[in-house]
């Protein structure tokens, strides 16, 4: 497997952009600096993500999101860091 994250990436399986073998790793994103948990969809290029808004649902049932724009820094959650990789 790779260790470079795609541009863009979302957990809804009929998107264009589901990428079920990468989210099975573990994904984390920083978004402005603060680690998110709720993201749906991002995209590293144009700087933004999608966050469900509540429990909130469209008419065809899916959850209803909204569109933040800023820094987006996602990275492996099983990768080490670099604390954790540099030998002392």
């Amino acid at each position: 497997m790779t260790d470079t994250l795609p541009d863009r990436l979302s957990t809804n399986p009929k998107s264009p952009y589901f990428d079920a073998d990468t989210l099975s790793r573990g994904i984390g994103i920083r978004f402005n600096g603060d680690e998110k948990h709720n993201i749906d969809e991002y995209c590293i290029s144009e700087g933004w993500v999608r966050i469900a808004v509540g429990k909130t649902l469209d008419r065809k049932g899916n959850p209803m999101t909204i569109k933040l724009n800023g820094t987006v820094e996602p990275y492996f959650r099983d990768a080490p860091t670099t604390a954790e990789a540099a030998p002392e």
